[in-house]
Formats: structure tokens, sequence, C-alpha cells
């Protein structure tokens, strides 16, 4: 465990630190110490994520030592090449499009970016992307589809970049046209939420014939604290607002808004970077050979159907 944790996981960093603090000095005593203050440090690591509220959930997926998309590109995509630009404006950082292998298969990835220090962290404009985000996604969508290649998106923002010159560009426009043009490509498209799937920003490339999410990340149209500024006027409530907005992987199975829950390794993803990153890799393909099976015609009509049955409730 690195020197930041969350306050949930302060009891299993404090058991963390005695370990380290008697391997210093370790002799055969110590070694049957260490191996009983382990055994308490997993049980206690256990009963934690038993019983993890909506708002923890949020924290986890905002881990600073949480994989980003890179993290998982770089793990188990070969003979990588980013494309870059929208061909109208600019480039975005915050929005990476990959073309690689994933085992034999080709591939477009498409992500969000976050950064781990200040300086990337600024490039990346912390993961919100501009317009010219959206457009570059769609640009390499599109190419995908010409060369019938499946598409997979790893979803992980605060949310679309806000500000005024991103509505002046066409912000709304740009996110809106995705999800009509995602809705009608003609290859498999595999959604995963591997960290903050927030508003439209996470929806502009979030359109797929199976939309998957990471145990704890969350999905939901606004984030807590912004929902508690606007219900309450304070972002005090915004433990409330993660209730309310029932934004968990298992809020969204029980309402049938995503297909699948991945199990992430014991403590969270950035406990065990290996095991998630080869669980992901599994999913992904185990998830293509499924769509693949099944005719164009047919997937674009079941990926209508139930992005066009959410929200429709009978009284």
């Amino acid at each position: 465990m690195s020197d930041y944790y969350l306050e949930l996981e302060k009891p299993i960093y404090e058991i963390e630190k005695r370990i380290k603090l008697i391997q210093k000095d370790i002799d055969a005593d110590s070694s049957t110490e260490i191996n009983k203050l382990r055994k308490e440090k997993e049980k206690m690591t256990k009963d934690i994520f038993s019983k993890l509220t909506r708002w923890e959930r949020v924290q986890l997926a905002r881990h600073p030592q949480r994989p980003f998309f890179m993290d998982y590109i770089n793990h188990f995509v070969e003979e990588k090449i980013e494309l870059h630009g929208d061909r109208h404006f600019a480039d975005d950082p915050a929005v990476i499009c990959i073309i690689g292998k994933i085992d034999k298969i080709k591939a477009v990835f498409i992500g969000q970016q976050k950064g781990r220090n200040t300086k990337e962290r600024k490039y990346r404009n912390f993961g919100m992307a501009n317009p010219e985000g959206y457009r570059k996604a769609l640009r390499l969508m599109k190419l995908a589809e010409k060369f019938n290649k499946p598409i997979v998106t790893l979803i992980d923002t605060p949310g679309a970049y806000p500000g005024l010159e991103a509505e002046e560009r066409g912000q709304g426009e740009a996110i809106a046209r995705n999800l009509y043009e995602m809705m009608l490509l003609k290859v498999p498209v595999i959604c995963i939420i591997i960290g903050e799937g927030a508003s439209g920003g996470a929806l502009g490339i979030g359109i797929g014939d199976k939309v998957i999410m990471l145990e704890n990340t969350w999905y939901s149209v606004i984030s807590p604290e912004s929902c508690s500024s606007i219900l309450w006027r304070s972002w005090d409530y915004k433990e409330e607002a993660a209730n309310v907005l029932k934004l968990t992987p298992s809020d969204m199975k029980e309402n049938k808004l995503i297909d699948k829950i991945i199990k992430e390794p014991l403590g969270g993803a950035h406990q065990n970077r290996e095991k998630i990153f080869n669980t992901v890799k599994k999913e992904i393909l185990s998830t293509y050979l499924d769509l693949k099976k099944k005719k164009i015609k047919d997937l674009l009509d079941q990926r209508l159907q139930r992005f066009t049955r959410m929200g429709v409730f009978n009284e």
C-alpha cells in the first residue's frame, strides 16, 4: 500500500505499517507475528470492503493510485499506434485513441486519461474532454467501422469540460453527435467504466453493445458534489446525494442500465494491478467473441432497443 490512503483504508494501512516495521528486524518470532498480522489485515480488508457505502465507492473510483486508461493499454495492447486530432480544430489530450492488438485481434481503443501529477493533470485537463476530444473519438470509431474492427472504450472522467470555450465550440452537439453515430456503428462496441462515469462526458463514448462496470466505480448523470450543491445549496450533503443518485454498479445492474460487473481484487483495483489488467483483458476478449457471432443487423437492432428501453416505466 502506498503512503496515500483513503479514510476507509486507514485501519488496513496501520497494520501494513506494523508489518513493515517488523520486517526491518526480522527473525523467527517476528515471522510468526507477521503472518498473524497479514491474516488480521486480510480479515479487516474483507470486512471493510463487504459493506462499502455508495460514497465510499465514489472515493475508490477516484483513488490516485487507481489504474488509468493508459495503464490498461500498456499492459495488454500490442503494436500500439496513437492517432491525434479531430480534423476540425485541434487535438484533445484528455481523450486518447489507440489502434492496436489485444492478443491477435486488431481493435480501436478509446478512453479518457486523467494524469498522475500536477503537470500531467493540467495537460490532460483532469480527463475532462473538450468537443475536439469527442470528435476525435468519433473519427476513430468511423475508421474502425471502415476497416471492420471492434471498438473498446474505457471510461474514466469527472465529466465533459464545462468551460465557456468548450460550449462555444459545440460541446453539447459533439456529445449528441457521438450518441447518434455510436448507435449506428456497424462493428461490435464494448464500453467499460474503469473509474468515474460522469454525465455526458462518459456517455459521449459510452454507447455500446455491452456496457460493463468495474466493482468500485460509479456512473451517473451528475457527481454527488454537484447534485448536493443543486439540491441542498451546499457540498456538505454529497453522501446523501450519492445514495439518492444510486450510482454504483449494483444499482446500475438492478436498473438494467449495464450488462455486467467486473469484480476487483480485494481492497480495490489499485491493490493488485496485474490481476485487474488480466481480468479486464479476458472480459474484452470473451465479450468480443460473443458479439462477433451475431449478425450486424441483429447487433444494431439490439443496441437500439436496449437504449430506447432505458427510462421507460409502466405503473
